[in-house]
C-alpha cells in the first residue's frame, strides 16, 4: 500500500544526493571491467583497454555481487573485513544509466554503453511487436542475439584461446539475458555461495589461462525485501565477504580476483511514493508504462507526448526530471545509441530524485510494488559500484 504524496511534499523534495546528468563513458565505468581483465589476459582485441592498472595474470576470477554498491560497501564495511582491507586501492566507478540489472549486465558483458548494446531498461518497448519486454525475465522475448548482436567480452576471450567459465544458478544457463549479454564459454550451475566458490576454484585450476565469472544475487534480493540498511543485509554481506576470502585463498598463486557489482541501492520509505492508480491524470495519454519505480519509461499515445510531459512535470515538480527520448539520446544518457535502439527508449524518461518512487499497483507485479530497497535512478548510492582487485599471491 502506498501513501499519496501531496503537492507540498513534492515542492520541498531534495535532490542533493543525485548525480546531475549522464555518465562520462570516456572514463572508467562498469563497461571497463571485463575489457580491462581481458587486456591483462592477453586478449588482443582489448589490448590497451585496462584502465584499472590490473596486474598481469594468466588467470582471473571476476565476481559480480548484485546490488553491492560502492557507497553501501564502504558505509557497511564493518560487515566485510576482507573487502575493507582492499578498499583503499579499490576503484569507484559508475555503472551507467539506468541503474538496473538488465542494463548493467549488458554493459558488463559487452564492455559497451547501454545505447550501444541496446538493453536500455528493465522493461522496455519492443518496437517490432509494440509490446513491453522485461529484459530480466525475457518472457516471450525476441532472439537475444538479434536484440544484442555485439560480440561479448567472453566470446572475444574464448576466440583468443582463454578458457571462459560462468558460475551461477542453473536457470541462468541459456536464459535470454545470459545469451544477450554473457554468451561465450561454458556454464557451471551451482546453488549455494560455497558451491559457487568450489566451482570457480575448480574451473580456474583446470587450465593455465582462464577467465572465470561468478555471480551472486542474494545481496540484491535481501536489499529489495528488507532494505539495504537492514541487519539482514549486513548478515548477507558478512557471508559474501567470508566466501570471497576463501576464494582468494584457494585460487592458484598466479590468479587475480576482481570484485564488482551491477548497481547500488537506496531504501525508499513507502510514504515517499505515489501510486499511479491514484493519479489517473498522469496515465492520460500513456500507452505503455515501462521502466521501474525509480526510473520510468513512458510510451505515449500518438501525439500525446507533450501532454504527458507537462502533466508529469507539473504534478511531480522537483521530485523527477522528465526527459524526452530525443533529449536523453542527444545528451548522452544512454551513451552512443546504435541504429534500431532508439525506439526501445520511452518517449519520455522519468528520472526520480531524492527519496521518491512511482509505482502502479494495477500494472506492476505486487512483489515489485512491495519492495523497500530500490534502484534505477542516478543517486550516488545507486550509480557507484566498486572494482576491488585482489592481486595474485606471486608475480607472473
Amino acid at each position: 500500500m502506498t501513501t499519496p504524496v501531496g503537492p507540498e511534499d513534492i515542492a520541498s523534495a531534495s535532490s542533493a544526493a543525485d548525480v546531475p546528468g549522464p555518465t562520462d563513458w570516456s572514463r572508467g565505468t562498469l563497461a571497463s571491467v571485463l575489457p580491462s581483465v581481458a587486456d591483462r589476459l592477453g586478449v588482443q582485441k582489448y589490448a590497451g583497454h585496462d584502465v584499472f592498472d590490473l596486474p598481469a595474470a594468466p588467470r582471473t576470477v571476476v565476481v559480480l555481487v548484485d546490488g553491492l554498491g560502492h557507497d553501501l560497501l564502504r558505509q557497511r564495511s564493518g560487515h566485510a573485513p576482507f573487502l575493507r582491507g582492499h578498499l583503499d586501492t579499490a576503484h569507484r566507478v559508475p555503472c551507467g544509466f539506468p541503474t538496473t540489472t538488465a542494463t548493467s549486465m549488458g554493459t558488463f558483458g559487452t564492455g559497451l554503453p547501454p545505447g550501444s548494446h541496446g538493453l536500455v531498461g528493465m522493461q522496455v518497448l519492443d518496437p517490432a511487436t509494440d509490446r513491453l519486454l522485461n529484459e530480466l525475465s525475457w518472457e516471450d522475448g525476441p532472439d537475444p542475439r538479434a536484440w544484442q548482436p555485439n560480440e561479448t567480452v567472453f566470446e572475444a576471450a574464448e576466440n583468443a584461446a582463454v578458457s571462459v567459465t560462468m558460475v551461477g544458478p542453473y536457470y541462468f544457463d541459456g536464459s535470454g539475458l545470459t545469451l544477450a549479454t554473457l554468451r561465450g564459454g561454458q556454464f557451471r550451475a551451482a546453488r549455494t555461495l560455497d558451491e559457487r566458490v568450489d566451482a570457480a576454484v575448480a574451473a580456474v585450476r583446470a587450465t593455465p589461462r582462464a577467465l572465470v565469472y561468478l555471480y551472486w544475487g542474494e545481496v540484491d534480493k535481501i536489499g529489495h525485501v528488507h532494505g539495504c540498511q537492514s541487519w539482514q543485509w549486513g548478515d548477507e554481506l558478512e557471508a559474501v565477504d567470508a566466501a570471497l576470502r576463501q576464494l582468494a585463498a584457494r585460487v592458484p598463486d598466479d590468479t587475480s580476483v576482481v570484485v564488482t557489482a551491477d548497481h547500488g541501492m537506496v531504501d525508499i520509505p513507502f510514504g515517499d511514493r505515489i501510486d499511479l492508480v491514484d493519479e489517473p491524470a498522469l496515465m492520460d495519454g500513456v500507452r505503455h508504462l515501462g521502466g521501474e519505480p525509480r526510473n520510468l519509461q513512458l510510451y505515449a499515445e500518438p501525439g500525446a507526448t507533450e501532454h504527458v510531459r507537462q502533466a508529469w512535470t507539473e504534478r511531480l515538480g522537483g521530485r523527477v526530471q522528465v526527459l524526452t527520448r530525443e533529449g536523453a539520446v542527444d545528451d548522452g544518457w544512454f551513451g552512443p545509441v546504435r541504429a534500431g535502439v532508439e525506439g526501445r527508449i520511452g518517449d519520455l524518461v522519468v528520472v526520480t530524485r531524492g527519496s521518491f518512487a512511482v509505482v502502479h499497483s494495477g500494472l506492476m507485479r505486487k512483489e515489485l510494488v512491495a519492495l523497500l530497497g530500490l534502484h534505477g535512478s542516478t543517486s550516488d548510492a545507486e550509480l557507484a559500484v566498486p572494482v576491488v582487485v585482489v592481486p595474485p599471491r606471486r608475480d607472473t
